[in-house]
């Protein structure tokens, strides 16, 4: 029998190390990386940043505008489906959609060409075959559709469709069968049944969900079970509770509560509620709300049973919080204030929900939108 050397044994030892510590770096080398990106209005730009296992984001790029001189009041963002392309409304003249490729590996943003929009559009986003655009004009009354080209950018508006007053948000139901659109003027939210493989639009019957009077609808969210969704409120802080029928698009109130904080009196302030935006955790177990008035972020808890919402508390955001969002593992939220310039990352407590700050970062000019996309 013949024994190896000490000598060979050590290097055969070091060998094994080395290339099982090469393996260990290789891994993380392609581990998913997780990216956030901002829409800044007034400096027309995007702010990307990566965000670490420990919620500490890095700045890694800001990516201007090509072809765009004048600021806009917004910057919606969206997203295409196959995670390749994003999408970013201009709402100054001429209105436009600028798409950018997204690096798979670095997250940045490279400038791909503009497409028309029908008119300043206050919110955009993808069908989930990412086949068209939907838009929403808050200030023209209407709702479009675009086609979305193989290059990721959109084509001329194939449907431009009046609404009642005040159209904010224009989204897909989770199966693509409907599109809502929320007018927050009209206190209603419009149903269209959408035909997927044509890439058009019918209003559907009945056309739309009345909400209270003066309650102005603005965003709203589809449990991840797809069984319900949760309706903000703009002009008087309620969020609202809904079962939901995949089959006809229906919606069903089932809870109304606020996203207004504890002790809030608009009365005695001579303030009026002013919510923004809302988001749900991936795992659709908390939900989230954001009102710009008393600058708040409210969280609730989910029952995914009956789809109601125990309210948790809020916390004090960032000036003026009009977007903010979820990261996909569904561990840290990151709002944007309008009036800070500012961004803060807050860590979602997987117990009870809660939120505890971590850190703000410097964002551009007036920062409004926040879309989080996870690279594999």
């Amino acid at each position: 029998m013949i024994r190896p050397t000490r000598t060979a044994s050590r290097a055969a030892i070091a060998t094994t190390l080395f290339t099982c510590l090469a393996l260990v770096s290789g891994a993380r080398t392609g581990m998913a990386e997780t990216f956030a990106y901002v829409g800044n209005a007034d400096s027309n730009d995007i702010s990307v940043f990566k965000i670490a296992e420990s919620g500490e984001m890095t700045p890694v790029q800001t990516a201007a505008f090509t072809g765009v001189e004048k600021p806009g009041s917004s910057t919606p963002l969206a997203i295409t489906p196959d995670h390749r392309v994003l999408i970013a409304g201009v709402r100054s003249q001429p209105f436009l959609a600028v798409s950018f490729a997204i690096d798979p590996k670095t997250g940045q943003l490279s400038h791909i060409g503009n497409g028309p929009l029908a008119d300043s559009m206050a919110n955009i986003a993808t069908d989930r075959g990412g086949k068209v655009l939907f838009s929403a004009s808050y200030g023209g009354n209407k709702v479009a559709l675009n086609p979305l080209q193989a290059n990721g950018v959109i084509a001329e508006p194939k449907q431009v469709i009046p609404t009642g007053l005040n159209a904010h948000a224009f989204l897909p139901s989770p199966d693509n069968r409907f599109v809502f659109a929320t007018n927050l003027g009209s206190d209603q939210v419009l149903i269209f049944a959408f035909d997927a493989a044509a890439g058009t639009l019918t209003p559907s019957d009945p056309p739309a969900i009345k909400t209270p009077e003066k309650s102005g609808p603005r965003h709203f969210v589809f449990h991840p079970n797809g069984k319900f969704v949760y309706l903000i409120h703009e002009l008087n802080g309620d969020v609202a509770a809904y079962s939901y029928e995949a089959k006809s698009g229906a919606w069903g109130e089932i809870q109304r509560t606020t996203a207004l904080p504890e002790g809030f009196n608009g009365k005695e302030s001579n303030k009026k509620p002013w919510a923004a935006d809302i988001h749900i955790t991936p795992d659709g177990r908390f939900l989230y709300a954001s009102e710009r008035t008393t600058n708040t972020l409210t969280a609730y808890k989910v029952d995914a049973t009956s789809g109601k919402l125990t309210t948790i508390g809020s916390v004090p955001t960032e000036k003026q919080p009009r977007g903010f969002n979820i990261d996909p593992t569904g561990r840290y939220l990151a709002a944007v204030g309008e009036l800070s310039n500012g961004m803060t990352v807050y860590a979602i407590d997987q117990t009870s929900g809660a939120l505890s700050k971590l850190k703000s970062y410097a964002t551009g000019k007036k920062p409004n939108w926040v879309e989080f996309l996870k690279l594999q």
